[in-house]
């Protein structure tokens, strides 16, 4: 069956069951492999999209449920000749160690930066609490955010 989907500001005609996993949609069909196959569960994080803005486990989500809303990965945000401020926020802080987690990481934070360009320190420990970096950087993804989000390491303003 053929759908249409728009990935990062292009519009796509994809050979794919409604029933498929937008996660294999988009690295199979559209070849983005910044999205990872973690558990297939919706538990780690690694293939957070954003969909309509708000952050999703692709690996659950239906390509069918996407209907018109834009979908963004992070090969949507930039490049790494031109890094977001996220992205080089990331880069700068060293944030990531194998690196399997990190697109997903930096999609659900930009999500919350795009909601809240502010947000406090405890609303960014709870919009990340989903996403599961199993090396350990936590404290240096945390610290990432911060610096985009202008907030000092103890939550006050910098």
């Amino acid at each position: 069956m053929s759908l249409a989907i728009t990935v990062n500001g292009a519009r796509h005609q994809v050979d794919a069951s409604p029933e498929t996993p937008l996660l294999y949609v988009l690295r199979d069909n559209l070849g983005l492999n910044g999205p990872k196959y973690g558990c297939g569960l919706g538990q780690c994080g690694a293939c957070t999209v954003q969909l309509d803005g708000k952050a999703i486990f692709a690996c659950v989500t239906p390509v069918g449920a996407v209907g018109d809303r834009p979908v963004r990965t992070v090969e949507g945000l930039g490049s790494s000749d031109r890094m977001s401020p996220l992205q080089q926020a990331f880069r700068d802080e060293q944030a990531a160690q194998c690196g399997y987690c990190i697109a997903g990481m930096i999609m659900r934070a930009q999500a919350l930066l795009d909601a809240d360009p502010h947000p406090t320190e405890q609303k960014i420990r709870a919009h990340m609490q989903t996403n599961l970096c199993r090396c350990g950087t936590h404290m240096r993804i945390l610290r990432a955010i911060r610096r985009v989000a202008g907030i000092a390491g103890d939550g006050a303003a910098a």
